[in-house]
Parts: C-alpha cells; structure tokens; sequence
C-alpha cells in the first residue's frame, strides 16, 4: 500500500532589506506625490506600485502588510486633525487650566458652573411612511429613508457641571438674540442666592457679539470662561449632547418643529429626574494637560 505523503510547502519568497526600505518609504508618501489617483495606500495597491517601479517582479499585498506591520507604519488609517490657531504657549495653558480648575475645584454654596452650547439645524424630517419597531428573531428597527423637509431648529443648552442639570431653549434661529434669550431664562431659573454663575463657552460670535457684551455687563453675575480655538472638547455640554444624539436623535422622525420641540423638551425632563454630572477626575485633567501639546503637531 502506497503510502500518502503531505505536498511540499511552498517556500515563502525572501527579499532582501532594500525592498522593505522601498516599503517604508512608499508608504509614507502621498500616492498623489507619485502620479497616482489615490487617497491613501493599502498593501494591494503598494504591492502594484513596487512591480511598476520595478524594484521588485512580484509580491503579495500580505506581504507588504507583514513588513509595514514590522514598522509600525499603516498607510490605509487615517485621522482627522486641525492645526491650532491658537499658539499652545502660557496663555493658552493658563486658560487650559483655569477651565480644569472649574470643572474640579469644589464650588461655594453661591457659584454654579454651566457649560453653554447650541445644536444647530435639527429638522424635523417627518418620514412618508411610519418608523415602524423593533421585531422578533432579531428584526431591528425601521424607518423610511424619504423624508419632508420641514424647517428646523437650534438648541441652546446649559449643562450644570456639579448636577448635570440641563437648562435649554428651542429656537427658531441662532443670533445673539436668541442667546440673550436663553441668558434671561437662565437668570430667571437659578437661585437668587447664586451670587456667582461660572459660563463656559466657545468665542464664537454669537457669545460675544456687541449685544451679548452689553448684556452681561448689566448682569455681574455671570462670569465668562471663554474655550480657547479647537478646544470644544473643553466643554462639557457636549458630551451630553453626544449623549443626546445617541439617545434621541439617532433615528429623526418628527411630525413638525413644534413636535420636535415638546419631544426635546420632555427628554430634558426626563433626563433631570436622574441628571447626573460627567466625572472629571484628576486623572483626566492629567490625560486632557498630556495631550494639550499634541494638538500643536
């Protein structure tokens, strides 16, 4: 009886180390620097630009995924970042950590912290036909991906850093009005013995425009904390709007702005009866002073 013998593995090709410097080097170019229509490279594409150059006859795309692996370069990721316009000097730390100091330091029975915020162009996007439930063996949720256009909205909100209070307003437009409006409401809605009200928000126009500035100096109590540029992650109010989003506005199926007034209104309710503030520790404020020079790159 013949005995079965297992076939003879195919030897893996060996390259010399100038291929894998080729490599490396490909893969950290632009593919736009070296006359190819690409956004990014992967190992299929650098494999067919090393044969096309010539340096080698023929490699797999696995291959060079093992050697970029082997340094640590992965040309088909990406990340989206900003430059600061902003310098990341001593002013720049010393807002930095004024706004830590806020978040973390324990407040007087007469100051309150709120971070101030709007979401911009929230429509209302009524379906033609009706968002239909979740089902059995494992039917998810379903909407109609047809929608009328129906207008739209701008939430403004304080979020309360020592409660996690939300206070907030619907309107129709997004101007320094419309912000007035909310610091009137907020003015009317906090305890008279809050001497103090700590404001963070970002620069932008609406916050500190010739009307906002009048106002506030007719009202003391309230002290601005300006965000310094591309630092919006500094604000706590949105990470409850991320939390909004995910919640609330995942799925967008309002009848009418005014629908999805109340309905904004009642997950504010909602969500005040078990409100609770986001946990800046003393590990974070290190995390966020660790990564602060890092945005300069």
């Amino acid at each position: 009886m013949a005995s079965l013998t297992p076939p003879a593995a195919v030897p893996r090709a060996v390259f010399p180390p100038e291929v894998a410097i080729h490599v490396v080097r490909l893969a950290c170019e632009r593919p736009d620097t070296l006359g190819r229509s690409l956004s990014q490279w992967d190992g299929a594409e650098l494999a067919h630009q090393l044969c096309a150059a010539g340096i080698v006859e023929d490699i797999s795309a696995a291959t060079v995924r093992r050697i970029l692996t082997a340094h640590q370069r992965t040309p088909w990721r990406h990340h989206a970042g900003l430059h600061p316009k902003q310098p990341r000097d001593a002013t720049f730390y010393a807002i930095i950590t004024e706004l830590l100091d806020l978040y973390t330091r324990p407040l007087g029975a007469d100051e309150m912290g709120l971070s101030v915020d709007e979401k911009t162009s929230l429509q209302p996007r009524p379906r033609s036909s009706p968002t239909l439930p979740a089902q059995p063996h494992n039917l998810p949720n379903r909407y109609e991906p047809a929608y009328t256009r129906a207008g739209a909205l701008t939430r403004f909100a304080a979020f309360d850093t020592r409660s996690g209070q939300v206070y907030g307003q619907c309107y129709e437009r997004k101007r320094q009005q419309e912000f007035i409006a909310l610091l009137e409401h907020l003015a009317r809605e906090i305890a008279e013995h809050i001497q103090t009200i700590h404001r963070v928000c970002d620069k932008l126009s609406t916050h500190h425009g010739k009307e906002a500035t009048r106002w506030l100096a007719n009202h003391p109590r309230f002290v601005v904390h300006f965000t310094p540029v591309h630092c919006s992650g500094m604000n706590q109010v949105e990470q409850w709007f991320s939390l909004l989003q995910r919640k609330r506005l995942r799925m967008v199926d309002f009848a009418s702005k005014d629908d999805r007034r109340a309905k904004l209104e009642q997950f504010i309710r909602e969500w005040n009866q078990h409100a609770h503030p986001f946990n800046w520790s003393t590990t974070s404020v290190a995390k966020v002073m660790a990564h602060a020079p890092a945005l300069a790159a």
